[in-house]
């Protein structure tokens, strides 16, 4: 089985803009993304730290 990369918050960011995901807002060093659903409003805090790489597979468990 291949192993999940490391990734920085950019790409976290970017693979999430992909799927349709909207930067909201940001404050500070945390980066607020929405996704509009027929039903709901999904929302998303990321922390956007340089010196931070996030497991893909706490943003994307399915990978």
């Amino acid at each position: 089985m291949t192993k999940v990369p490391n990734l920085p918050y950019t790409q976290i960011i970017a693979a999430l803009e992909r799927d349709g995901w909207i930067v909201e807002r940001q404050r500070g060093s945390h980066i607020r993304l929405e996704k509009a659903l027929p039903d709901e409003v999904l929302k998303l805090t990321v922390p956007a730290h340089s010196s931070w790489h996030f497991k893909a597979s706490s943003f994307f468990p399915s990978i």
